[in-house]
């Protein structure tokens, strides 16, 4: 009996780091193979403190239909098809591909189109380091087609719910617990606070990639549009529903950090070494040299002490249908408009050596032991 009890007291270390782990939604534009979306979804399935409750594809970088493959197939490598993916938005609630195409005649173009027919963007290397963009042009297609994967075409299927629905019946499953992970834009996650007024409060908070303040960069895309970013400008609409609503906190990895956080050749090197699934995985497919925009997002939701500086704002998006139609809008509390506004932790600094090691040795790691927990 004294055996059997000192067992169970050993196990109880084990017991509770096990019943601690943090639940998480991942919300995502998942084009790939490998690249910052793909990569940003594998530090969340490769890190033993967090249960990854599902997936929910939104177009943004891709069309929804060609980053569902993706990623699926991306879960088959790495070992993780016990993670359910399921479909959500195919096109953003107001902004079409028609009006931005004509608007950017009289306003200008905009350096990345995602879904709507620009290919990937690497850095370029100065006598100053690393500074600018290439921006190569990519074979646009239609929003239901799906090109042939350079990984092969995956075998397993997304569920049959929708992605909407998926994370409202998680949140209400697990009320309070759920971190809401969003690093695409926010179609998905403005349609479920508009269907379920209660599922923001019924969430820990919500981690977002998105927004910009004033990003201290050579890279033209920023320096002569500093409040532009993606995720918010793609739909705008999205951006300003999730901003207001009532999430208990709510954390941004903006531009201004995520500029500051390049994936080196040296850091794919180090990762290329390990035999693991998620490193092999990388090594054969993430041909990008850009920022680990949504990588710093996900490892911040792990671990918040790699920020070492933020900004607390209430935060909305312009809604104009102008020159500014997207870009981030921010107030303090003596300036702020009279309208609900929800206060916004933007992270504006970076401990780059640290992130640098967490990424590097989650993608190195094996496949970690798992047990979804998730109603599906």
């Amino acid at each position: 009996m004294r055996k059997i009890l000192a067992l169970f007291l050993c196990l109880l270390p084990a017991l509770a780091v096990r019943a601690e782990k943090r639940l998480v939604l991942i919300d995502q534009d998942g084009s790939g193979p490998g690249g910052s979306n793909q990569m940003a979804m594998m530090v969340l399935l490769q890190s033993p403190e967090v249960e990854v409750l599902g997936i929910t594809m939104v177009t943004g970088n891709a069309w929804r239909d060609e980053e569902t493959a993706h990623t699926l197939r991306m879960l088959e490598l790495i070992g993780r098809t016990d993670v359910p993916v399921a479909q959500g938005a195919v096109f953003p609630l107001v902004r079409t591909q028609q009006e931005t195409e004509l608007q950017s005649a009289l306003v200008g173009k905009v350096a990345w189109l995602g879904a709507w027919g620009q290919g990937p963007n690497t850095l370029v290397q100065t006598s100053e380091g690393l500074a600018g963009q290439v921006t190569h042009p990519g074979d646009a297609h239609g929003p239901y087609f799906v090109p042939k994967l350079a990984e092969g075409a995956p075998h397993t299927k997304p569920i049959d719910e929708d992605a909407v629905h998926f994370l409202i019946r998680q949140v209400h499953a697990h009320p309070h617990q759920v971190t809401i992970y969003a690093a695409g834009p926010l179609t998905n996650i403005a349609l479920a606070i508009s269907i379920d007024p209660q599922f923001a409060g019924l969430t820990r908070g919500i981690v977002i990639m998105g927004g910009s303040l004033n990003p201290q960069t050579a890279d033209p895309e920023f320096s002569a549009s500093p409040r532009h970013e993606f995720n918010f400008w793609f739909d705008p609409e999205a951006a300003h529903i999730t901003l207001r609503a009532p999430f208990p906190r709510i954390d941004l990895t903006t531009v201004d950090v995520s500029i500051k956080a390049p994936f080196t050749e040296a850091m794919l090197k180090e990762i290329a070494q390990s035999p693991n699934p998620a490193a092999q995985y990388i090594a054969k497919y993430s041909e990008d040299r850009y920022y680990l925009w949504d990588e710093l997002a996900a490892c911040a939701l792990i671990d918040p002490t790699l920020i070492t500086g933020e900004k607390s704002v209430y935060m909305d998006v312009d809604l104009s249908h102008g020159p500014s139609y997207g870009d981030t809008l921010t107030w303090f509390q003596a300036n702020k408009p009279q309208t609900e506004l929800q206060v916004v932790h933007a992270q504006t600094d970076v401990d780059l050596e640290r992130f640098d090691r967490m990424f590097v040795q989650l993608m190195k790691a094996p496949t970690p032991p798992h047990n979804i927990t998730s109603q599906h």
